[in-house]
């Protein structure tokens, strides 16, 4: 049964190619390399797969993808409803949805620029309220001595630690810092700076101011780590946030992870992420997580060949869309929620018409193609030979009138019909029993080692009364089996069929039984049970077993096969009467040693019966004689010669009875 089905999906296969072009068929094999190449790569073995099959690989993927659509696409319009349904969808389905996708991505872009935006400003809200803090330290150190631990700068410090201690923590105020930091920023003469800077691989809010002390001009700095614990006060409307410090790559580095700012490319370095914070839960099944990621130009401060340039750092966040509309709407209170409320159910609004409309149309479209579709299900009804089938009439236009003239021509086409099927009766009986002979005999002769076969049944009329079969048992047995069915047409056809049904059931059921005269006696009761009395089958049943060149065998009033081995030809008569007459008759086992070289020739009564116009039979003498000489032949040329010899005995094209040759040699 395994095997049927392997031959069934190798023929549907064999087939389902043969439609293919010659490009489909190149390019189908490219894809099916490429999966071999990733199974393979899938286990120890490390394939590398060249760059140019690669590229074969994706073009073949690609065409067969375009040929994929248009065949979905010839099936899909091939019905006219669905042709309808897809222009109402392209005209209106589709641009609604291209704008929700729209609407969709400008969303996404605009909350990304919002919590963006929301980010840096807080950060430089911190830096303006470091300048604040620069601007009210130096106002008071004017006079100053400069000295270090003055009990002045000491108390101005004390002060500007205690006010923003809370929003600027880590703050470092330097009252005498190096001059020569604002040439290493860029700005050798300003008075006055305030912004972000990277000071190797760290991040601060920085300022630096000039003023005048007692003992002559100074600078201050205050500078503020950009920190863990700063971030965590930062932008609270947004969830987890990372600040990720870059470095410019350099030549030669292993191959990694690249920001390309500008014409520039950058390396990840240090990341201050927040620990403590996380996405806030979504307050309704649209308010999806948003990531985001902006970059801000600070100042590096390093070695004295980077100093005064700018570095990007990149802002990497997510937040969801409530909180920032919150953020949005804050300035309008409690108004912020009341129109949040009416867009949203504007929205619902336009979804639920959009809805509508969708549906109106599919019911649109079903009205106006149900006629349509009904004529077509009628004539399915037709190519199926059902003309009982009636069009229901459900309109009174013109699409009904064609309803009516479709139900009158199957009318008159249903009494044509009526007429022939007598005559068809007779052609469906042959043509049945036709069916019934092909399935008898074996569609490919069994391999057995050691054994060459050949079998050839020529019926006189549409269908045979002769049946032999081969039957492998093992790898080293084979049945063979040849009869001669009584009567003519059908019924013998019928008869013909229960016999080998029963002698395959009783063979491959009971593969062990040793007896062929056990086996024959099975199959002649069953054929008295199930058979009229008038109806029998002269049966030639035999076993050769290649391990031990043995061939046992019954005959059941068949004529007695032949033997040939050492030029001597012996006749397989041992067995009894044919079967289906008597129920409990006793058959007898013959057994015939088989040597190389031998040639068995089992035949019907139709081989030897064909008379010349002198009227004398072919005979078996005749039928002996000839094998005899083609002992040495091959099974194929004995058949074929066989039968060649008694229709040029008979003179004519036209065959009294079957005709049925079967042939095996043992080497």
């Amino acid at each position: 049964m395994a095997d049927f089905s392997l031959r069934v999906w190798l023929r549907v296969l064999r087939r389902w190619w043969r439609l293919l072009t010659l490009l489909d068929q190149i390019a189908i094999v490219l894809v099916l390399l490429r999966v071999a190449f990733w199974i393979l790569s899938l286990t120890r073995l490390h394939l590398v797969l060249p760059t140019f099959f690669s590229l074969l690989f994706f073009l073949a993927a690609a065409y067969l993808l375009l040929r994929f659509l248009a065949w979905w696409r010839t099936r899909l319009l091939w019905s006219l409803r669905n042709r309808l349904i897809v222009a109402y969808v392209f005209i209106a389905v589709v641009p609604v949805l291209l704008l929700l996708i729209m609407t969709v991505i400008s969303a996404a872009i605009l909350y990304s620029q919002l919590g963006g935006y929301l980010l840096w400003d807080d950060l430089y809200k911190r830096v303006e309220m470091l300048a604040d803090a620069g601007d009210h330290l130096v106002v008071g150190l004017s006079h100053s001595t400069g000295l270090p631990h003055d009990p002045a700068e000491d108390a101005r410090r004390a002060q500007i630690d205690a006010t923003h201690q809370r929003d600027l923590p880590g703050l470092v105020v330097d009252l005498h810092a190096n001059p020569a930091l604002f040439t290493q920023i860029g700005q050798p003469s300003a008075k006055a700076f305030s912004g972000m800077v990277q000071v190797g691989g760290k991040l601060q809010l920085f300022t630096l101011r000039r003023y005048e002390t007692l003992k002559g001009p100074a600078v201050a700095s205050l500078a503020v780590p950009v920190t863990p614990a700063l971030l965590e006060t930062v932008a609270t409307d947004l969830g987890p946030i990372n600040l990720i410090l870059v470095r410019p790559a350099q030549p030669g580095e292993p191959q990694g992870i690249t920001y390309k700012i500008g014409d520039v490319g950058y390396r990840e370095g240090t990341r201050i992420a927040t620990q403590k914070r996380s996405l806030q839960p979504p307050l309704f099944f649209l308010d999806s997580a948003i990531n985001g990621i902006s970059n801000r130009s600070v100042i590096y401060l390093g070695p004295p060949q980077g100093s005064g340039t700018n570095r990007p750092v990149l802002g990497v966040f997510t937040a969801r869309p409530s909180q920032l509309n919150r953020r949005i709407f804050s300035s309008l209170g409690e108004l912020g929620d009341l129109y949040l409320v009416v867009f949203a159910a504007v929205g619902i609004v336009f979804l639920l018409i959009e809805i509508a409309a969708l549906v109106t149309g599919v019911v649109l479209t079903r009205t106006i193609t149900k006629a349509v579709d009904g004529l077509y299900r009628a004539t399915q009804f037709v190519q199926k030979r059902d003309l009982t089938h009636r069009v229901r009439i459900e309109r009174e236009d013109q699409l009904g009138e064609l309803g009516e003239s479709f139900n009158s021509m199957i009318g008159s086409i249903s009494n044509l019909i009526e007429e022939q099927k007598q005559r068809q009766k007779l052609e469906n009986e042959l043509s049945i029993a036709r069916e019934v002979q092909s399935q008898l005999f074996p569609r490919e002769l069994p391999q057995i080692p050691g054994v060459k076969l050949e079998a050839i049944c020529r019926a006189a009329r549409v269908v045979s009364g002769d049946y032999y079969d081969f039957i492998p048992l093992g790898t080293t047995r084979l049945a063979m089996a040849v009869a001669d069915i009584s009567g003519k047409g059908i019924s013998a056809a019928l008869l013909m069929a229960s016999l080998q049904a029963a002698l395959r059931s009783q063979v491959l059921s009971d593969a062990g039984i040793e007896s062929t005269a056990a086996l024959v006696a099975r199959l002649n009761r069953h054929l008295f049970h199930n058979t009229a009395d008038d109806r029998f089958a002269t049966f030639f049943y035999g076993v050769y077993d290649t391990v031990t060149r043995t061939l046992r065998y019954t005959n059941a009033g068949h004529l007695p096969p032949l033997c040939i081995s050492d030029g001597k030809v012996h006749r397989l008569d041992v067995g009894g009467m044919v079967v289906g007459v008597v129920e409990d008759y006793l058959y007898e086992q013959g057994t015939i040693q088989m040597e190389p070289g031998s040639l068995l020739v089992g035949y019907s009564d139709g081989l030897i019966e064909p008379e010349n116009v002198y009227g004398e039979e072919f005979g078996i003498p005749r039928l002996q004689d000839l094998a005899t000489s083609l002992r040495h032949a091959t099974p194929i040329v004995v058949a074929e010669s066989l039968m060649q010899a008694a229709e040029e005995w008979a003179g004519t094209p036209e065959q009294a009875d079957d005709m049925t040759v079967i042939v095996a040699r043992i080497d």
